[in-house]
């Protein structure tokens, strides 16, 4: 994997613009809006009115349901991560709902009173735009506790809050500084500043997040939408126009919120494609890695499941497995093979006499001076306590005679322990027996180098015996 992604690495120029063309495209998206609204101030008719209440309160009634849709998914991102970001978020969604809600509802009222119909807007639009920034303050900081989750008293309090906003707009819209332009101008205007704030602060963090980018657009396009209000008129084009700009960087946050939540429940664990791709390529070289550790145990496991621990040499099961694939050669016409049935004399008595570690050492050194005797393709196992065997492909019975007294003569005239002592004087038996002469079964050609080494045990130990 690390390959492949050397392989679609560019050069250095390449990779700087179009970094740089990215950042571009960005920023053009997000100030796009700047465009239509100077367009609108520039080339049109300020006086040109669209005013149609339903379609407002439609409207209005479509983005609160929207409103407490976003607000409940982010709410459940917020009690699975706990991150600060999605609380505070929680709270700038069901604000908005709960202060703009009214703005559709007293759309009646705009020929009656028209700033209880107007400053529910706004309202909603600046303490959407504080929590945001309470919240964007917060990013990266630990996630909050169960009981902070949970706790419904915290989340009363502010809707609570909230209400009295909606109490002082209305005590607001009905005062007498309600027509004064400071009014309207200190909410829209605030709204803008801190939805402007919001997007410095993302600058000025570094943070570059797919989804703190949209937040970042997000928030670009609601400070833009406040602009579009302070310079429109109730119910003219930049008036409207200002309402789907805000609906458009309403969309994208709500979008952002929704990836999270069919993600990693948070904003701060969502990575950029280069993250990504670094952490995939950890990720496949630590994969890659315990395979290869995996491999090399599994190699280490089989080769203790198939030797014996003390001497090396393979087991039962082994050698058992390697004659019968002998076998299977041989009878599809390929040279027969012989067995040699090897027994330490008088072991027990060299166990008596300097204990049973010379005897394991005694053992050891057998095997090795075995495997000096034999082909580097024939095998050594044991069988038992000082009992082994010797697997001997391609050789008929006279080879495994004089493979059989190479062993018996190497051991006769060796001298064992001496690192640690001598142990005495240490022979082999052995009896040797030729698939197919002795038998074209497992069982029977072992039988025949049984019987065969017991016949050289009676006859004086020692020797090999081959009939």
């Amino acid at each position: 994997m690390s390959a492949t992604i050397e392989m679609r690495d560019s050069p250095a120029a390449v990779t700087l613009i179009t970094k740089l063309y990215a950042r571009f495209v960005l920023a053009g998206f997000a100030l796009m809006p700047a465009c239509l609204i100077a367009y609108l101030f520039f080339f049109q008719d300020l006086t040109l009115r669209f005013e149609n209440h339903l379609f407002h309160e439609i409207a209005i009634a479509a983005a609160t349901l929207e409103g407490l849709f976003v607000a409940y998914v982010t709410w459940q991102c917020y009690r699975s991560s706990g991150e600060p970001l999605l609380r505070w978020l929680t709270l700038g969604f069901l604000g908005f709902v709960l202060i703009y809600a009214l703005h559709g509802a007293f759309t009646s009222m705009a020929h009656h009173n028209i700033w209880l119909f107007l400053l529910y807007g706004p309202a909603s639009r600046l303490v959407m735009s504080a929590l945001l920034l309470v919240g964007l303050l917060s990013y990266s900081q630990p996630a909050d506790s169960i009981e902070r989750r949970t706790d419904w008293r915290g989340w009363l309090k502010w809707i609570a809050l909230f209400v009295l906003v909606d109490l002082a707009v209305a005590g607001i819209a009905y005062s007498p500084v309600a027509g004064t332009l400071a009014v309207r101008l200190s909410m829209e205007g605030g709204a803008m500043i801190l939805s402007a704030l919001n997007v410095l602060v993302l600058l000025l963090r570094r943070i570059r997040t797919p989804l703190m980018v949209m937040f970042g657009i997000s928030v670009t396009s609601f400070a833009l939408s406040s602009l579009a209000f302070i310079l429109g008129r109730p119910w003219n084009h930049m008036w409207w126009l200002a309402h789907a700009i805000f609906a458009g960087g309403f969309f994208l946050l709500s979008y952002g919120v929704v990836q999270a939540f069919h993600t990693t429940r948070s904003f701060a664990t969502i990575y950029s494609q280069e993250e990504l791709m670094a952490r995939l390529a950890e990720a496949m070289n630590r994969a890659e890695s315990a395979l290869q550790e995996l491999q090399r145990t599994n190699d280490r496991l089989e080769h203790l499941a198939a030797t014996d621990p003390l001497t090396g040499a393979a087991n039962r099961r082994q050698f058992i497995e390697r004659v019968e694939a002998e076998i299977e050669r041989a009878r599809r016409g390929g040279a027969p093979f012989s067995l040699l049935a090897l027994d330490l004399d008088h072991f027990k008595a060299i166990n008596d006499a300097y204990g049973h570690q010379a005897g394991d050492t005694v053992l050891r050194e057998f095997v090795q001076k075995c495997i000096e005797a034999i082909r580097p393709y024939d095998g050594v196992a044991r069988v038992g306590g000082e009992e082994f065997m010797v697997l001997l492909p391609r050789a008929g019975l006279d080879a495994a005679l004089a493979t059989g007294e190479r062993i018996r003569s190497m051991i006769a005239s060796s001298v064992f322990g001496a690192g640690s002592g001598r142990c005495g004087e240490v022979t082999v038996s052995v009896g040797a027996s030729q698939f197919g002469r002795d038998g074209d079964t497992i069982d029977t050609i072992l039988r025949a180098a049984d019987e065969r080494l017991y016949r050289a045990k009676h006859l004086g130990r020692n020797r090999v015996v081959v009939a």
